[in-house]
């Protein structure tokens, strides 16, 4: 692999931590929704599509990090 790209890879993952920023922001503002729910709202479909919307949010940002450790190994 060649310098370019390495530094192309390089600009790629900076691209995902951004994207992992982003979906950070967003889980934390679904899950204060969730959170300010009385205990009943938080049984009905609103509540439970707060908490799905955490719970993929969550999974994304992992399967994001996980894209950026790949492409680290690739670059050592």
């Amino acid at each position: 692999m060649n310098r370019i790209d390495r530094k192309q890879l390089q600009e790629a993952i900076a691209l995902l931590e951004k994207a992992q920023e982003i979906i950070d922001a967003i889980k934390d503002g679904e899950q204060d929704k969730y959170d300010n729910l009385s205990e009943g709202l938080q049984q009905t479909e609103k509540g439970q599509r707060f908490e799905e919307a955490v719970s993929i949010l969550e999974d994304t940002w992992s399967n994001l990090n996980e894209a950026i450790d790949n492409i680290n190994q690739v670059i050592e």
